[in-house]
């Protein structure tokens, strides 16, 4: 037979775990427990228990909610491969969860290398063994249901490195590594890329890095439109060993653009840039759009958000009718239609959101054919009131993770907030006004929440928020009419009571739709490369809240237009790739805003795609092939870019040795690539420097010339032959062919010898050591295929050979495809390394 005593002791320890999944005390307890002991009021283990109760429910109702840090986290400094600990202590009901982060990235605690301990609320994280790369910022975030917080401390982790002792003397400390610039060279480079939805595309650079050091390599960093990417789901880099590569694993078309990869380096930069285009796959009903693009996330609150996009082009597709919205709670694959009928502009207010739940958004186009395919769904996005108390704080760690503070309170007496101020309207659309406000001073423990008021059509002040409570200072006022003025005024609350209400807003209007942008100016082509050419054009004179521009291009003749870019083009400026050498295009253009696009502009004149004249490259090895100590005979080679149109022209600087100022030795220009230079000083010292001239203009300088003494040549021997040329190249043969010395010793030239050399040796080999050929070219056999090798040439008379000849040009011993077993000499067919 049980007690009363027993009965009451039951049904506290039933209470007392019995609190559910919140853990929290609930009047319904109390009440119960009152109904089963109200015969024993008397019993003072009742008494004693139910004190104790309420003053748990009490205490309950009365904390912050949020979790909050007693104690955080202290910075470090350890020596390598000695185990560090970071303690931190944080209250909060419920009990919070901590994770940990090392530079905004999750600690992966599966490893061996972490130890992470929860001990009645005391948190530490233990590295075991610290190394060099542990040196980073820590982070703990404590989370529940009623926010986050978070703390942070640094760890420096010093090498410790052992210099051995010999003998009786101390081994010096290794000098402090001072500023070094370090070079970049691209040695293989990305092109344009002109793919469509749903590949997957690779841009990749090698790159010589000088001084290629450990310790100061350079940053990779990759852009696209001058945005700074990072990897994601939808971006992977990788970058190390003189290599970088990015990846788009599934390409969409906001991933158009011009892309950059920056080498940054202390000296400063080597970037190269192409372009990216996405087409758009194929529909999923014949003749509807193609998907929008560029979703983005507006003044997000505890209920409602707000979603803009931007249209698609529609170049051969039928005219937009409007778009659907569709939200995702995330953790699920349930997509649902937030509006029933199509919306006409690129922006919509979803409202109807469930506080704390996260969701991601995407858009539909539709026209007469049918709905366009989904477009790449938004980031994940909370539905949270931005500042759940007045002073809740926001911060974002490296960009990886979103973190919300909560400032101290201070006790304060029990009293009503103070009246909000400043209420004002950032941003004003058709059906809505989103509203900010200044919140007064206020130092209560007690939750604060708003109601704002408009005035109606008789005059008196209504209610905008009656199921809503409003808590950040800052909401958006739905339901509005298009083009119609409003007063708006704001008052704070709390369980004490209301403010007074702010002063009320000057006049607010919505807008109206004042329609799409008018047609773009002039469009006016102009060459650039072989496969691509430049548009501009005149803004339009109505641009209407103007986002950017599509661009449309046609060969001449055709009535096909195609689109050059599927992502709208901020300026009026654009550089279309991927064309035909030799075809004619013509070229239009369509502005777009949030209502859709514009009437075509009118159509370019037709323009062929040519290459355009650059100025040539430098010459380069300017070499000596005579001299009578009153003047000299050159010889250079060409400039290997020539810019689209033929040297024609060349120009020679001298200066003596150790001087600064160059003189021009000819007035008109030499159209060969052998010149005599005279009225020189027999026994000074020259150096000269060419120019090559085209249609153009005036290339580049070449590199002065080695230093030439003016002494007479009378060596019996013959000079250096000069210009070699190379044909009928093979996997183990090349046709080596040259032009005579110009001095030729003091007999006549009875033959040559040919020399070869793999590239970057020193170690020449004869090809023809047993016999001087007689007719100037010869052919180089026992070559090694695949192998670049470079040849020089020697004349010899009855006296003997002569000074060799400037080394060629590397030349790769690999058959011209189809040509295999056949010669046709004297075919040039050059392959150069």
């Amino acid at each position: 037979m049980m007690t009363n005593c027993h009965i009451c002791l039951l049904t506290m320890m039933d209470a007392l775990s019995g609190q559910g999944s919140t853990g929290r005390l609930s009047f319904a307890w109390l009440s119960s427990l009152n109904r089963v002991l109200k015969k024993n009021v008397k019993c003072p283990l009742y008494l004693q228990v139910r004190k104790k109760m309420v003053e748990k429910y009490v205490r309950e109702e009365s904390m912050i909610r949020g979790p909050k840090f007693l104690t955080t986290l202290r910075s470090h400094t350890v020596w390598e491969h000695t185990p560090v600990k970071l303690y931190c202590t944080v209250e909060g009901y419920p009990t919070p969860f901590v994770k940990w982060y090392k530079d905004g990235v999750s600690i992966d605690l599966s490893s061996m290398k972490y130890n992470v301990q929860d001990i009645v609320g005391i948190h530490n994280l233990e590295i075991v063994k610290c190394e060099t790369d542990d040196t980073a910022q820590y982070t703990a975030v404590a989370s529940n249901i009623h926010g986050q917080v978070s703390t942070q401390a640094s760890v420096i982790v010093k090498s410790k490195f052992v210099y051995p002792v010999l003998l009786s003397f101390a081994v010096p400390m290794l000098p402090e590594i001072k500023y070094t610039k370090i070079n970049i060279t691209f040695l293989e480079t990305f092109g344009s890329v002109f793919g469509t939805e749903g590949d997957t595309v690779t841009l990749a650079a090698t790159m010589n890095i000088s001084p290629n050091l450990a310790n100061l390599q350079p940053e990779a960093q990759w852009f696209r439109d001058d945005h700074r990417l990072s990897d994601s789901k939808w971006v992977k880099i990788e970058s190390g060993r003189g290599e970088s590569k990015l990846t788009l694993p599934h390409l969409n078309k906001d991933d158009e653009g011009v892309y950059t990869l920056r080498m940054v380096t202390k000296g400063g930069d080597a970037a190269h840039s192409a372009f990216v285009s996405c087409a758009d796959g194929p529909p999923p009903v014949p003749g509807s759009p193609g998907a929008p693009m560029d979703i983005k996330i507006h003044d997000a609150n505890r209920d409602y958000v707000i979603v803009s996009w931007k249209p698609p082009n529609t170049t051969t597709e039928g005219p937009i009718i409007g778009y659907f919205v569709d939200r995702c709670e995330t953790g699920t694959e349930n997509w649902v239609q937030c509006n029933d009928s199509p919306i006409k502009i690129c922006k919509y207010p979803v409202p109807g959101l469930f506080e704390g739940h996260s969701y991601y958004f995407r858009v539909r186009a539709i026209n007469s054919k049918g709905i366009s395919k989904p477009s790449r769904m938004s980031d994940p996005i909370a539905a949270l009131d931005p500042t759940e108390f007045e002073r809740l704080h926001a911060i974002k760690l490296g960009g990886k993770l979103d973190v919300v503070t909560y400032y101290d309170d201070v006790e304060d007496e029990k009293k009503v907030p103070g009246t909000p101020s400043k209420l004002h309207a950032p941003e004003t659309d058709r059906t809505y006004v989103v509203l900010s406000w200044k919140p007064a001073p206020y130092h209560g423990r007690a939750p604060v929440w708003y109601y704002i008021e408009k005035v109606a059509e008789t005059g008196a002040w209504q209610r905008v928020n009656t199921q809503v409570p409003v808590r950040s200072p800052r909401y958006a006022v739905f339901d509005l009419a298009e083009g119609k003025q409003y007063l708006f005024r704001v008052l704070a609350a709390n369980m004490y009571g209301s403010s007074e209400a702010s002063e009320p807003t000057e006049p607010i209007q919505t807008q109206e739709l004042r329609g799409v942008p008018s047609a773009p100016g002039q469009v006016v082509a102009t060459r650039q490369t072989d496969t691509s050419l430049v548009i501009q054009w005149a803004e339009p004179k109505e641009p209407n809240n103007l986002i950017g521009y599509y661009i449309d291009v046609c060969v001449k003749g055709s009535k096909d237009w195609d689109s050059a870019n599927h992502k709208p083009h901020k300026s009026n400026k654009f550089v279309v790739q991927g064309l035909t050498t030799g075809e004619t295009y013509v070229f239009r253009v369509q502005a777009i805003n949030e209502l859709g696009l514009s009437d075509e502009s009118q159509e370019s004149s037709p323009l062929s795609v040519k290459a355009a004249l650059t100025i040539p490259s430098a010459p380069y090895d300017i070499a000596l092939l005579a001299c009578d100590g009153e003047s000299m005979v050159l010889n250079w080679k060409q400039p290997i870019h020539s810019g689209g149109s033929p040297v024609a022209e060349y120009y020679i600087n001298k200066r003596r040795h150790r001087e600064h100022t160059w003189r021009e030795v000819n007035i008109p220009p030499i159209k060969e690539r052998l010149f005599k230079v005279e009225h020189l000083s027999a026994g000074a010292v020259y150096e000269f420097m060419v120019y090559g001239g085209s249609l153009a203009g005036l290339g580049a300088p070449s590199a002065p010339s080695k230093a030439f003494h003016c002494d007479a040549w009378t060596m019996p021997e013959p000079g250096p032959a000069y210009d070699m040329t190379f044909c009928e190249i093979r996997d183990d043969s090349v046709v080596v062919e040259w032009k005579a010395p110009v001095y030729t010793g003091a007999s006549p030239i009875t033959g040559y010898f040919v020399d070869f050399a793999k590239k970057g040796s020193d170690e020449w080999h004869c090809s023809n050591e047993s016999h001087a050929v007689s007719h100037r070219y010869h052919k180089v056999t026992g070559l090694e295929a695949g192998v670049s090798y470079v040849f020089r040439v020697r004349a010899a008379n009855s006296e003997g050979a002569g000074k060799p000849s400037l080394a060629s040009n590397p030349v790769v011993a690999k058959a011209v495809e189809g040509t295999v077993g056949q010669t046709q000499f004297p075919m040039l067919s050059f392959n150069v390394a």
